[in-house]
This record gives structure tokens, sequence and C-alpha cells, in this order.
């Protein structure tokens, strides 16, 4: 390090010195004696972003902001006005993203007005693409972003529910608000009543597909093109009031490398940004909508939008989860299913209950009298108190091993997400489904439901046919992937 600055106080190697130099205050490493030695070499950082080499320069600018010289802010702008050479020019701004910048604002508004009405070229269009995701990066870093108000009250749009792939037919049954077909990502609904669709509880989440038909080519320029002209603002102002830019991220389905990937979104981004001119702005930090393409075997894409200005409020009440938590959509969905099995005015029991989700989903389906929960896990069930708070329900949740759980009356239900295997031995999920097996007969009614959501499904058919008090009513494949699946049964002595 100290030979380091020595070589740069006298001038040698200083475009491969800067670059050491960087990696070292990246790691943290000699950062504190970086800034001492430009503090007591005034000037020499100035020398350095006038040198004719341009890697010393862009290398210099660089450094500067990862330095935090706040001082130099002005010095790097005017810098950046006068530096000629394009693969140089963003590092500037780059640099001054990370300084105390406010007052060049006004003038970096200009320099991306300016950005936007320049011709592109094949040789210039990389490098503008650069400064114009800099520029704006600065912008919103300062500014935000202007977020538009969502306005789709008696409007008709078509909207995509993405819900669980099995069950489409389920879901799609409960739309009375238009028409719905199944489609191969969930249910397609052509409504002028969105308000209404969007208090079904059973799809995990709504998407808008582009106005026109069509796949989008895997190509980025191709693609931004395909975007713009498959009417996506039409699709955007129409659900939004006022004016200005829309703000977005690219989210792509495909079976890319993450490197590869983020290579595609950053051309496609750059290219829509630029055909757009600036009605569509990527701001992969502060976003109001998501451009989502999910790839075929062809390596097309099929393109639909997510607005994060649309509220969804089904759920709100989940503000705890842990790692294990079911989505409230499957909970939801799983009991829309067994609905004909339901008793109203119930008393129901989950013995794994986690942060209480299944419980709360079951007793909005339909209204139950007691409501009781267990878990080991004690961070769990306070959350599950405070979920239940939020959702208006009355639980009784319980800090312990379901196994030692008494209770004076017998319950209706049990409604439970099994626990996964986990590091448990073969042998030791056979003794506790045995075990589980054996402990609902204790505390269930006769004719009591159980509805069980789990991935042993082998030893739900083994103590099934150990236990003939037991009857299986119905199996649901769930996620085939991970063989999970919803199993109904009846319990009768």
């Amino acid at each position: 390090m100290k030979n380091l600055l020595q070589e740069l106080k006298e001038s040698k190697n200083v475009r491969s010195n800067l670059s050491s130099l960087r990696q070292m205050v990246k790691e943290d490493a000699g950062r504190k004696d970086a800034l001492t030695f430009f503090e007591a070499n005034a000037g020499l950082m100035e020398s350095f972003l006038e040198q004719e080499d341009a890697k010393t320069r862009k290398n210099a600018a660089l450094l500067v902001g990862d330095l935090g010289m706040s001082e130099l802010a002005t010095v790097l702008y005017q810098g950046y006005k006068t530096e000629m050479t394009l693969f140089v020019k963003a590092s500037y701004l780059q640099a001054l993203a990370l300084l105390d910048a406010e007052e060049l604002i006004e003038n970096l508004k200009e320099d991306l007005k300016e950005l936007q009405q320049q011709d592109v070229t094949e040789e210039n269009k990389k490098h503008i693409d650069e400064e114009m995701r800099a520029l704006r990066a600065i912008l919103i870093q300062y500014e935000g972003i202007d977020a538009h108000k969502v306005d789709y009250k008696g409007k008709s749009v078509s909207a995509l529910l993405i819900c669980n792939r099995n069950l489409r037919e389920n879901v799609k049954n409960m739309v009375t608000c238009g028409k719905a077909e199944v489609h191969p990502m969930g249910v397609l609904v052509e409504t002028d009543r969105l308000e209404e669709l969007l208090t079904i509880r059973t799809f995990r989440e709504v998407v808008f597909p582009l106005p026109k038909k069509g796949l989008i080519p895997g190509n980025p320029e191709e693609a931004a093109k395909a975007i713009w002209n498959a009417g996506i603002m039409d699709l955007l102002n129409g659900l939004h009031q006022g004016e200005g830019n829309f703000y977005y991220r690219i989210e792509c389905k495909n079976s890319m490398e993450l490197e590869q990937r983020s290579t595609f979104t950053k051309k496609l981004s750059a290219a829509l940004d630029r055909i757009s001119k600036g009605a569509l702005v990527n701001s992969t930090g502060d976003y109001e909508v998501e451009i989502r393409l999910i790839a075929n075997k062809e390596g097309n894409y099929f393109p639909c939008v997510k607005l994060y200005t649309l509220q969804d409020k089904r759920f709100t009440y989940r503000k705890n989860a842990i790692a294990s938590s079911i989505h409230p959509s499957t909970a939801a969905l799983m009991m829309e299913v067994a609905e004909k099995y339901l008793k109203e005015d119930a008393q129901i029991m989950d013995p794994f209950c986690g942060v209480g989700t299944m419980l709360i989903e079951r007793h909005k389906k339909l209204a139950a009298k007691e409501i009781y929960g267990t878990d080991i896990f004690g961070d769990a069930i306070i959350g599950a108190r405070e979920n239940a708070q939020l959702a208006g329900v009355r639980v009784n949740y319980i800090h312990r091993d379901f196994m030692d759980f008494a209770h004076d009356y017998l319950f209706d239900e049990i409604i439970t997400n099994m626990p996964i295997r986990g590091k448990k031995t073969k042998q030791e999920m056979d003794e506790f489904y045995g075990e589980f097996f054996k402990k609902a007969q204790e505390i269930l009614k006769q004719n009591a439901i159980m509805i069980l959501y789990t991935n042993e499904m082998g030893f739900v058919k083994k103590y099934l046919r150990l236990h003939k008090e037991y009857q299986l009513l119905q199996e649901v494949v769930m996620q085939p992937k991970t063989d999970f699946n919803m199993v109904i049964i009846r319990y009768h002595k």
C-alpha cells in the first residue's frame, strides 16, 4: 500500500495503481489511508482526472466515487461534460451517484433531455444507454419517482390470475364478474369489474397480458420493439390517472444462467427506454410496473405486466411468516376444494399452526365457533397471535407440542400444514406420522374431518391402512414437482 501511494505521488504507473487502489478500497482495506493521502496531496486527484490516457481518467473518476470525495463532485461533473471518449463518460456519472450531487440535479435533468434527443447509431448506442441509465439512477436517488394512481373502475381489462395450475378449474368457477377461461398459467378473465375480481382469495397474483396478442422474440432489441408495439402504454395509461413516466423493472423467467439473463434484461431495458423516449424508465430499485416475460421452449416470451400501483388487500393480516409458512392463496384454495366437508360453527384444531394462515383462511371460508392452534416454535406463536388480531379472528394459540396437548372437548376438524422432513430420517418421519394419527383420535369427534397438506403421502397411506377408523375421502395433487398433496380424511370410531 505504501509503495503504491508513493508511486501515485510520483505519477508512476498511474492507471494500474489507481485500479489496484480501487480494489483495496472496495475491500475496505486502506480506505482511511487513501483518504488521508489525497487530503495531504491536494490537487493530485484532479491531475489524474486530466490525464491523456482515457482509462486513467476512468479509474480516477470511479475512485473519487469509491472514496466518497463529495468535494470533487463539481470537478467530476465538469469532466463528464468535457469528456470526448464515449466509454469513459458514464464512469463520471456512476461516481457522482456515490457523492453529494444535489446541487447538480437541474444540470443532470437537462443532460438527460439532451441525450433522449440525440441520434442513436450502432456505434454510440451502448454508451448512450449507459449514460442514460446512470443519469436516471442519480435523479431517482434524489427525487424518487412520481407514482401514478391506479384507476380501473368500470374499465374493461384482460386479467390473468396466476394460480395453482392443477386447480385452475376451481379458481375459474369462483369468477362471477366476467368471462373466465383456463389459461396455461392460470385463469384469464375479461371483466369490467376488476374490484370484484380482486376479492377472490384463491389466486396468488394478478397480471395483465399486453393488449396485442403474440409472443415476444428472444432478441433484446426486437423484444423491446415488440413490447412497445404491443400496446404497453395503452394498457398502463388506461389503468392509471395522470401523466408522466412509468418506472419499471423487467422480470425474465427462462432457463438462462444468471449472468446471461442479467445481460439480456439489461440490453432489453436499455432498448425499451430508448424506444419509448423516456415514457418508460427502467429502475430496479423503485418502480411501479414489472414487465414479466415468460419463456417457452422455442425461446420466445409470453409478455404480461404486474402493477405495483394496484394494492392487493386480501392477505394484509399476514404480517408475520416463517420459512415453512404456506402461502395464503394456497390455504384459501384448499378451503375452497374442501368446502363441502366443512361444518359451520365447527371446533377446529391446527396441531402445527405456524403463523396461523390455515386457521385464518378456514374461518374466512366458513365461520368457526372455537379455533385452536399449537406449535413448538415460540416465535411462530407470537406471530400467529398478531396475524389473527389483524385478521379480526379469535384464535387460541398455545406454545406446546401437539403430542402433549389435551382439551376438555373434542374437535370437528383438524386442519394443518404437516411438518416437512428436513433433517429427520425416514424412520423418524414414519414414527412422527404414526404418533400423529394415534394422537388425533384422542381429540376428534365422531365423523370429524382432517384436512392435511403434506408431501409424505407414503406415510399417510400407511397409517390409513393401519387405522381403519380413518377413511380417505379425497386426495388432490397440489404441487407435482415437490409432491405436495391435499388429503381429506374422515374419522369414525
